[in-house]
């Protein structure tokens, strides 16, 4: 975490982000770098104001990515999926990266936060008959059915909303 208290490297490693962001070419004159970057270090800077009885957050920086061997990093933010009860986390699809079709125990409920993620159904593994996901959709992923997903071309990071425990069960192939 960043604060104003952190002495000289804090205030290069902030006056680095915002020489950075405001680099950046406006659209439509908003430049949203740099705004993202001001909100950002605010955020970082007044983060002892808060009382962690009211509330508890995950700046971007301190989210724990964890690499899975399919191709995927997740990030757990709320709950344990390995046990019985609601949990929250993220998946980052590595570009080229798909799983094959396999069905969870419980229902899911999936947004897409950036990238275009590719989802198919059945048991016969297609990428090519996988349809595309853009940024901002949402997906309901229905209990013990079939489907395989993943990334093509360029990375894509999904919010997951599920009840635990989150079991991935490999479908039987079909022709």
């Amino acid at each position: 975490m960043l604060s104003f208290r952190e002495g000289r490297s804090g205030m290069t490693m902030i006056a680095l982000a915002m020489a950075a962001a405001f680099a950046t070419p406006c659209v439509g004159g908003t430049n949203f770098a740099a705004s993202h970057a001001l909100r950002v270090i605010s955020a970082s800077a007044q983060t002892d104001k808060l009382n962690p009885a009211a509330l508890i957050y995950k700046l971007p920086s301190q989210i724990h990515w964890t690499e899975d061997p399919i191709g995927a990093e997740t990030a757990v933010l709320a709950g344990d999926p390995s046990k019985p009860g609601l949990y929250v986390m993220l998946v980052k699809w590595t570009p080229h990266h798909m799983s094959h079709p396999h069905w969870h125990p419980n229902d899911r409920f999936i947004t897409v936060l950036s990238g275009t993620w590719w989802v198919g159904t059945g048991t016969k593994f297609d990428p090519d008959a996988t349809v595309p996901m853009p940024a901002g959709t949402f997906v309901k992923h229905f209990a013990k059915q079939v489907h395989y997903d993943g990334a093509k071309d360029e990375e894509a990071v999904l919010e997951i909303v599920g009840e635990g425990p989150d079991t991935a069960t490999l479908a039987k192939a079909s022709d």
